[in-house]
Formats: structure tokens, C-alpha cells, sequence
């Protein structure tokens, strides 16, 4: 019998980590503040009617050339290390595996994020991801001159088809070919979605749809906050949580619910099934 997975797909930015990833030293390493970079993006995105994410990408490399701040993978990396994160992140993993283990049930985690997978590798959390999906650049002598992949608010739904189908490669084109959802490995019931943003909204709306679990992630007293709970109230998504990490919080209380509910429906659905075998 194949076993029981629950995929843990998260956002990053103001998801896991407690600001845009780009604000922990790479803005700062071209002599910039953090808003004049983003009111940057704004303003071009806008008069070249440039999509968000081509453009900050698009402007990383511009930047780094013009200030002679040559930016390579390596160093990519090393602004990971710099990430901050909500608190309890960096155990939430392994606890979150170890109480689906007791339960029987196979934890898988997944980033799908409109950030730098660079940036993301370098972070001490990195290997406890199954896969990263987020945007990186095409290298010519080791450093960036064209964005290979991004990620914006609605093709970041490719990346959950791929968890569900178990096409967990980039490039692999199976994702788009019918498959029976019995032979699927990760149900979409099975899948929790932790995001933070309206940029979350197509992700969240896809797995509430399809009986999954989609979590709006807020920080207390902010318009961030109002806004998710108003999303709840339409039934837009299927829960809220502060954004802590911590045994016994929110978020911690609501995901160990839904892997024990997995772990009740799946018991359930296998007597049904001896059931119907025997002809009763």
C-alpha cells in the first residue's frame, strides 16, 4: 500500500520569512533603500507595462551592473543566510514530520514562491523543502543576464498540479496530460497551502476548491490581517493564522487538525473500500 502524504506548500516572502527576501542585504549591497528599489519596480513595471517579477529581476541585474556590484549564485546565497523568520520556523519542520509520523502520515514540504530560488537555497531552512519552485536566472560567466524562470501570482498554480501529480521537474510536460485522480500521489484534500497575500489568492483558491486546506498567514494589527479575514468570512479560504510558528500556536494547531483529519479519512475510506471488496 502506498503511503499517506500531506504536502505543506508555502509562500515565502511574509510567509516564512518576515520581510521580501531581497531586503536582507541584497537592496542594501547595491547602496539602496529598500522602498526606493521597490518604488523602482513600481515605476517601470508600470510605464514599460512590464510584469512585477520580470521587472525586480530585470533590475537586479541592471542595478548590480551600473553600481559594479557584480552578482553571481555564491552570493545569491549568501544574502539567504541572512533571512530572517517568523518565530518557530526553523523547528517547525521536523516537528511537523515527527507528529505525522506517529500518525502514519508521510509530511512533504514544497516552497512556491515569486522570489529567487538562489536566494532561498542559501537560507538554513533550504533542505527541509522537497522542491523549491521559485525564479532563477540564466548564468554566462557566472553571473545572471536573463531570468530562466519566474513565478507570478497565477502560473504559481502550475507548481501545486506538479505536487498533485507527483511531475515535480520544471520541464517535465506530463503535468498536462490526464491522470486519474486515484493514481495521483498527493490528493489536493491532502495539500495545505500557507500563504500570506492577494498574490496567493489563485494558489489558495485552486486548493479550497478542490477540497484541500488554503491558510491566510497575517501579522496582528495590519490591513494584511483585515484583509484575510475578510477573505474567510466569503469563504475564500479555509482558515487564518498568526504568523508563528510555535507549538501551540494557530498555524500549529490547524495543520496537526488537518494531517489527523487525513489520517480519519484515510482509515475510512480503506474500510469502505474492504467493504465493497467483500460484497457487503
Amino acid at each position: 500500500m502506498k503511503p499517506t502524504k500531506v504536502a505543506l506548500v508555502y509562500d515565502f516572502d511574509k510567509t516564512l520569512s518576515t520581510d521580501d527576501m531581497q531586503a536582507f542585504g541584497f537592496i542594501q549591497g547595491l547602496g539602496m533603500e529598500v522602498n526606493d528599489f521597490w518604488g523602482d519596480c513600481g515605476n517601470f513595471s508600470k510605464s514599460n507595462k512590464c510584469e512585477n517579477i520580470l521587472t525586480y529581476m530585470y533590475l537586479m541585474v541592471k542595478y548590480s551592473k551600473e553600481k559594479n556590484k557584480p552578482i553571481t549564485k555564491e552570493y545569491l546565497k549568501s544574502c539567504g543566510k541572512q533571512v530572517k523568520f517568523f518565530e518557530g520556523v526553523k523547528d517547525w519542520f521536523d516537528r511537523i514530520n515527527e507528529y505525522g509520523k506517529k500518525l502514519g502520515i508521510e509530511v512533504e514540504h514544497y516552497v512556491i514562491s515569486s522570489g529567487l530560488k538562489e536566494i532561498i537555497e542559501g537560507t538554513e531552512i533550504a533542505d527541509k523543502f522537497k522542491e523549491i519552485y521559485a525564479g532563477y536566472f540564466v548564468y554566462e560567466n557566472g553571473v545572471p543576464v536573463w531570468p530562466a524562470l519566474s513565478l507570478n501570482y497565477t502560473n504559481k498554480t502550475q507548481y501545486l498540479y506538479r505536487i498533485n501529480k507527483g511531475c515535480l521537474d520544471v520541464l517535465d510536460r506530463s503535468v498536462n496530460e490526464e491522470m486519474s485522480h486515484s493514481k495521483r500521489p498527493i490528493p489536493f484534500t491532502n495539500i495545505i497551502y500557507i500563504g500570506d497575500s492577494e498574490t496567493d489568492i489563485p494558489c489558495m483558491r485552486l486548493i479550497y476548491k478542490y477540497g484541500g486546506t488554503a491558510v491566510g498567514l497575517y501579522q496582528p494589527n495590519t490591513k494584511n490581517e483585515l484583509y484575510l479575514r475578510d477573505l474567510l468570512s466569503r469563504n475564500r479560504i479555509s482558515f487564518v493564522a498568526k504568523a508563528d510558528y510555535r507549538d501551540g500556536g494557530e498555524l500549529d494547531k490547524v495543520v496537526k487538525s488537518v494531517i489527523k483529519n487525513v489520517k480519519t479519512r484515510t482509515e475510512l475510506d480503506e474500510i469502505n473500500k474492504e467493504q465493497k471488496d467483500l460484497g457487503l
